[in-house]
């Protein structure tokens, strides 16, 4: 079929027209086909009630006219126990639609009653072939037609009482199956979203909010604990579901399944659509679907997700139990195309809502609830529909084929995302550089997304190998011993790559080279950590990447050493200092010779270089506390032993001179202290000096 032929629940329905007219249209017929038409003396009104024994007594004597009619030769006048008969179940519709009796109140009556009918519709049947008498076939079908007019309509009561389609009563005075609402299947957790990856520009104004770039988990579990209206489906007592039972018979033994097969599948519809509006679930059409904001289609998913799962486990179950039992004395077909009809009917129209959601507009946040949708169908329709039993027989291959064209519509919305998120990345140009070196927005993006997106590993594989299979024909083997790369792992690498590359060409809009291999660190740092930190993403990347990228992160720490503490270093080389005709004291020996001017000089230049240092670096971020510890310990191991010697060495050929404390401004123990204070994120002033 057709997806365009959908079948909402609004237009499920019979095609097959009712076999008989009610009441007056009943009488227009028998008229109009120019017989008598036959009516107690006085009117139904003047009917009186037969005692018990004169309507066994009339029973009898058609019993007997049964018996033989099969074995003689058709009679030429009709027996008086058949109008007899007719009048005796005329005066019992009578009374049961005046009120004076209720139907399904005493049961001793009602069996009584169904039993007339049933005669009455044998009659029927045999005087149909009869030539003598016409008018005694016109009075016993418009007799039976009225019983069966009565009795599709108290159906139809039982059917569209509010009381018998609530869970007011406990379960052991309602007909519910096995199914409670807290038996209901739970949603997947992974149900976050995510913004959209453009939006991320708009975080680049300030570094406060960087930490929202974070997937944000949203509680979409769907607590109906609330609504009672779904805890016994469907909710009928069991003298009704009974009452249901002794309908149908009486019905389909007359000739009149048909009518009752639409009145009962009609109710169902609507108490089946009802029960899932009640769960939260709402029709909406393709144009509805294609105008909703995402924020609102999530939910719409989730929801829809939840129907779904509560539908096929626990609703199509207690229907088929109730159609088991109200068709329990008829034919298995009955109850089967019945039910078949409405579980193909709902599953078809949940099929086009993701059929529809699918044609929406694709962005990479949508990748999840798109998944979870795959999921539903690949983990509860699918087996549903193929272990469905006999009662989905006759959709079952209908139904199998829909579902498959559905997942394939959305393997192909899931690759095409990775490819726009792939391209997103890869086509990231913003030139304003994150202020001093933290992690870049895209990076936390796009790592904590496929740190996500490795919550649903095995459905991503078999999704992405089916694409490729179908695209090149190949096929992944896996063996556990000699492992190798997985689809996803494959796209995941990509990714990285690709998001490498594109921190690598904004860590050039620094200026100060320091500052980008600062940013690099930052951003490798965060990422290794993060792919580290998660068992599934670590085995899709894999160890080699792992070291490969620490092997990065060393060569990016000793860059940033050398852009900015060579100059420090250069500054406590003590090459010329000694040798120089310029000395503090004419009586020292000539190896002992300093140049005043120039050790000053030295010191100068260090106290402004690693002033100028401090008060840049000091408000550089370094987000990793374990980096910024390391980066920290090492610049100390570089410079600190270098400047205690310089200061060991030289400090006292200048402790004689005027403002010493110009030159020798610090001590080994300030500076080491000044180290532990670089990239805290915050400018800081030089403290004073101490005495």
């Amino acid at each position: 079929m057709s997806m365009e032929k959908s079948f909402s629940f609004s237009s499920y329905h019979f095609s097959a027209p009712p076999r008989h007219s009610r009441d007056k249209d009943s009488e227009a017929s028998s008229s109009n086909r120019g017989h008598h038409q036959w009516k107690s003396s006085g009117g139904e009104e003047d009917l009186q009630p037969e005692d018990h024994d004169s309507i066994l007594r009339v029973s009898e004597d058609v019993d007997r006219f049964l018996e033989t009619s099969a074995t003689t030769p058709p009679l030429l006048q009709v027996p008086d126990c058949i109008p007899q008969l007719a009048k005796i179940l005329d005066s019992m519709v009578y009374r049961y639609n005046t009120g004076k009796r209720k139907f399904g109140k005493d049961e001793e009556n009602d069996e009584l009653f169904l039993a007339v009918v049933d005669r009455i519709s044998k009659i029927s049947a045999i005087l149909s072939t009869f030539p003598c008498d016409p008018s005694a076939f016109d009075k016993t079908t418009f007799s039976l037609e009225k019983a069966m007019s009565f009795l599709e309509k108290h159906l139809c009561t039982i059917l569209q009482d509010p009381k018998s389609s609530t869970a007011s009563a406990t379960p052991t005075t309602h007909y519910h199956g096995d199914f409670q609402s807290n038996s209901k299947p739970k949603p997947p957790k992974k149900s976050s979203s995510f913004d959209s990856l453009t939006q991320i520009q708009d975080e680049l104004c300030s570094t406060c909010v960087l930490e929202n770039l974070n997937h944000q988990v949203q509680n979409q579990d769907h607590d109906q604990d609330s609504s009672n209206s779904n805890q016994y489906f469907p909710a009928f007592p069991q003298h009704k579901v009974s009452l249901m039972n002794k309908i149908a018979t009486a019905m389909i033994a007359a000739g009149y399944q048909t009518e009752y097969c639409v009145a009962f599948a009609s109710f169902r519809r609507i108490a089946f659509k009802t029960a899932l509006q009640e769960f939260g679930y709402a029709s909406v059409g393709m144009e509805e679907i294609h105008k909703m904001q995402w924020e609102v289609l999530e939910g719409e998913i989730a929801t829809w997700n939840n129907t779904v799962r509560h539908c096929v486990t626990v609703l199509f179950n207690g229907e088929r139990k109730l159609y088991n039992s109200v068709f329990s004395n008829q034919q298995s077909i009955i109850s089967q195309n019945l039910l078949s009809d409405l579980a193909r009917a709902v599953i078809i129209h949940f099929l086009n809502y993701a059929q529809g959601v699918v044609l929406t507009l694709l962005t990479v946040e949508k990748l999840f609830k798109f998944l979870d949708m795959y999921e539903t169908l690949r983990d509860v329709v699918e087996p549903a529909i193929a272990n469905g039993g006999s009662y989905l027989e006759r959709c079952k291959k209908e139904l199998a084929q829909e579902i498959a064209t559905t997942k394939i519509r959305i393997v192909e919305s899931t690759v095409a995302m990775f490819r726009d998120l792939e391209n997103s990345v890869k086509g990231d140009s913003e030139r304003v550089p994150i202020p001093n070196g933290a992690v870049h927005p895209l990076t936390r993006y796009v790592v904590n997304y496929l740190e996500y997106a490795c919550e649903y590993k095995e459905t991503l594989e078999q999704v992405l190998r089916q694409c490729l299979h179908d695209d090149k024909k190949i096929e992944l083997e896996q063996d556990e011993e000699t492992p190798k790369k997985s689809y996803l792992g494959t796209r995941l690498m990509t990714i990285m790559d690709l998001l490498n590359l594109n921190l690598e060409n904004k860590s050039m809009l620094y200026k100060d080279s320091a500052l980008r291999w600062v940013f690099l660190m930052n951003n490798g740092r965060y990422i290794v950590q993060k792919v580290k930190g998660c068992k599934e993403l670590h085995q899709c990347m894999g160890d080699d990447w792992c070291r490969k990228r620490q092997s990065w992160l060393k060569l990016y720490h000793k860059n940033y050493r050398k852009d900015t503490w060579s100059k420090v270093l250069q500054c406590l080389n003590p090459d010329g200092l000694q040798g120089n005709i310029s000395v503090v004291s004419p009586k020292d020996n000539n190896k002992d010779k300093v140049s005043k001017q120039m050790l000053k000089d030295k010191f100068k230049s260090f106290n402004s270089t690693f002033e100028d240092i401090y008060k840049t670096q000091s408000s550089w971020v370094v987000s990793d506390e374990q980096l910024k510890s390391e980066l920290r310990a090492s610049i100390a191991a570089l410079v600190i032993p270098a400047y205690r010697s310089f200061f060991g060495r030289f400090k006292h050929h200048l402790q004689s001179s005027r403002h010493v404390d110009k030159y020798i401004k610090y001590h080994p123990e300030d500076i080491e202290a000044l180290i532990e204070e670089l990239f805290d994120g915050i400018a800081k002033t030089l403290p004073k000096r101490r005495s």
